[in-house]
């Protein structure tokens, strides 16, 4: 498949939830977190969200520390990374501070969701498949793109064998309830099946444990390294 770096970038609670139950925005993280996402931002192509993220928050993370917009410019980047909405639907508000930010805006939906966007988008494309989409942003330029969630978007990508890396802030705090949002949602893995992943990194500050892994493509290779 020719496609980006995929990386997902998301912040859980201690027992592994990113929302409540009615998916009210996280806000639990801490600034170190925030000023690590945007770090992680200032450094890739453009960054893809799902609609009930977008929703959460009715808006998203542009680059602001001068320090990381000279870097941006210095690897010849854009000033913003692009900001891509995966809605199906196309349903979202004109009136969200999303659409007044200033960075680039694309969407990717379907045929019904498309009509519904002729203005407010820079962009506006077709979601027929991953690997077709995911090839689609390659030439567009997307080098490097970052995945912010929800569950749905990440399950998806991880069933296309799409993602490389993921970087998890897990909080001190706790949501529970069966409802709540996890990072990965869809149908679940069975096992046999499960994505096997590679500690890369461990940092704990203030509270908070920051974990970097590395999506293992030789599934038989972990699971030897597990049984040993």
């Amino acid at each position: 498949m020719n496609r980006p770096h995929t990386s997902v970038v998301l912040a859980t609670s201690a027992d592994g939830k990113i929302a409540d139950a009615s998916s009210n925005p996280a806000r639990f993280p801490s600034q170190t977190d925030k000023s690590r996402l945007e770090a992680h931002l200032a450094g890739v192509d453009a960054a893809i969200f799902g609609a009930g993220t977008l929703r959460a928050y009715g808006t998203s993370l542009s680059v602001r520390d001068p320090a990381l917009l000279q870097r941006r410019q210095q690897r010849g980047l854009s000033p913003q990374p692009i900001q891509i909405v995966c809605s199906a639907s196309g349903d979202l508000d004109r009136d969200w501070r999303f659409f007044r930010q200033p960075f680039p805006r694309w969407l990717l939906t379907g045929p019904e969701g498309a009509r519904k966007w002729p203005e407010g988008f820079d962009r506006v494309l077709i979601l027929s498949s991953w690997r077709e989409t995911l090839d689609e942003f390659t030439r567009l330029g997307i080098r490097n793109l970052a995945v912010l969630g929800g569950g749905e978007l990440i399950a998806s990508l991880l069933e296309e064998g799409a993602i490389d890396e993921i970087y998890l802030t897990i909080c001190p705090v706790l949501i529970g309830g069966k409802n709540a949002p996890t990072p990965v949602g869809g149908r679940g893995f069975l096992a046999g099946d499960f994505p096997g992943l590679e500690l890369v990194s461990v940092e704990s500050l203030e509270g908070e444990i920051f974990v970097h892994y590395r999506l293992a493509r030789d599934i038989e290779k972990v699971s030897s390294v597990r049984e040993s």
